[in-house]
Order: C-alpha cells, then structure tokens, then sequence
C-alpha cells in the first residue's frame, strides 16, 4: 500500500506560481520504480492528466501547460513536484497526485490539494 500526501494548493493570482509536492510513504527503492503523475480536476470537468514523470526522469505534458509547468522527481525524498508558472484561472481544479508501479496495473492517488487562480 502507498500512500501520497500532495501539499502546496493554495489561492494564486493570475500570473503567479506556485509549488505541489507529493510525498510517498514508501522505502526509497520502491519509489524508484513508480511512475508519478499529477492530474487535475475541475468543477463538472472530468479528470485530465497534467504532466508524468517515468522512472527514467523522462516527462510529458498536457498541451495547455507545456512551457509553464514542471514536473520532477527526487528519489531520495520520495517526492514529486509540480512547478506552476504564469498560472491561469482555467488552472484552477483539484490536483491529484498518482503512482502508477511500472510492469503492473497497480496505482495509487492522493488526496488532492486545491489550487485556485483568481484575481
């Protein structure tokens, strides 16, 4: 079982940043072979992908967030990051953490963490 605690949301005007973190509560090794994801989820939206991690540290992006976002790994924390810049208000959503253990269907969310754009 692993559990994922995002941190970071927060209220953000438009053209600011902010930073999640999502924290897995396993042994570093185990970390190591998981891919991390963040989603997103807006009112009446249904989930979306934003950005992934592989265990190779190689990532991809949605379109919409391609050159303001950021994701990155550090193993040895057990930790993932999303870096968001020049934030928008069709940002605004609940984000979601998610482990996906590679070779298997076997994956793992957070709880989420909310992140409002707004002036």
């Amino acid at each position: 079982q692993v559990q994922l605690v995002e941190s970071g949301g927060g209220l953000v005007q438009p053209g600011g940043s902010l930073r999640l973190s999502c924290a897995a509560s396993v042994t570093v090794r185990i970390f190591s072979i998981y891919t991390m994801a963040w989603y997103r989820q807006a009112p009446g939206k249904q989930r979306e992908l934003v950005a992934r991690i592989e265990i190779n540290s190689s990532t991809n992006y949605v379109d919409a967030v391609k050159g303001r976002f950021t994701i990155s790994r550090d193993n040895a924390k057990k930790t993932v990051y999303l870096q968001m810049n020049s934030l928008k208000p069709e940002d605004t959503a609940v984000y979601y953490c998610r482990a996906d253990l590679i070779g298997s269907t076997l994956n793992y969310w957070g709880q989420g963490t909310q992140v409002t754009v707004s002036s």
